[in-house]
């Protein structure tokens, strides 16, 4: 048996007894890694970090919060099957639509919000959070299509381009109500403005779910 025949793991379940919505937390990773994810791992603990303190903020509108752990670091993309963490993304999905009978909000950082964008046609989803997403020119926007894009990158990160994920929104328009924020000159760790990538989290998460349903 090997990680990829395991299943992956649900972290820091934060949902109310009345949620009226859910927001689905994908951390970010690695192009390639068949490395296990654990509480060690960078990426899960910042997007830990990130539903700690936005959670208490959507508990007030009755919004719970969910931050899904990866079985393995990498994207690992193979001709003819889904990556890795989109196979766990599409997972936790069924799990939360099993259990509860709420709209879905995606919230992902880099690789998790290229994650976000490829189940955003499942069921219940209403929107995606892309926080400095890793995003390109080869990446479809369809899986979106009449739904709401909120993105956010620093004019200073160089892990993924914040040129592409404008580009990316561009071709979002065409069918999706899609947003670029420029958050300045910042990198791509989340880890200066905190507080302004916190609070364009939640923002976003109630633009979405304000949004008339596709």
């Amino acid at each position: 048996m090997t990680l990829l025949d395991s299943a992956p793991t649900f972290t820091d379940v934060r949902v109310p007894r009345d949620a009226r919505a859910i927001v689905l937390l994908l951390h970010g990773g690695a192009v390639h890694g068949t490395q296990p994810v654990d509480g060690r791992n960078l990426s899960w603990q910042r997007a830990r970090w990130l539903l700690r303190d936005v959670t208490p903020r959507l508990r007030r509108d009755r919004i719970g919060g969910v931050l899904l752990r990866y079985r393995v670091k990498g994207w690992n993309a193979a001709p003819g099957g889904e990556p890795a963490p989109v196979q766990d993304a599409r997972w936790a999905l069924e799990r939360l639509s099993e259990q509860y009978d709420v709209p879905i909000v995606l919230a992902g950082h880099s690789m998790g919000a290229r994650t976000a964008v490829a189940v955003a046609d499942a069921p219940g989803v209403r929107g995606v959070v892309a926080l400095a997403p890793w995003l390109g020119p080869g990446d479809s926007a369809d899986h979106l299509s009449g739904k709401v894009l909120r993105a956010a990158h620093g004019s200073m990160d160089r892990i993924t381009s914040p040129a592409a994920t404008a580009a990316f929104v561009e071709r979002a328009r065409r069918t999706s109500d899609a947003t670029f924020t420029d958050m300045g000159p910042v990198g791509h760790y989340l880890l200066r403005r905190v507080r302004a990538w916190n609070a364009f989290t939640v923002a976003s998460v109630r633009e979405i779910l304000a949004a008339p349903p596709h």
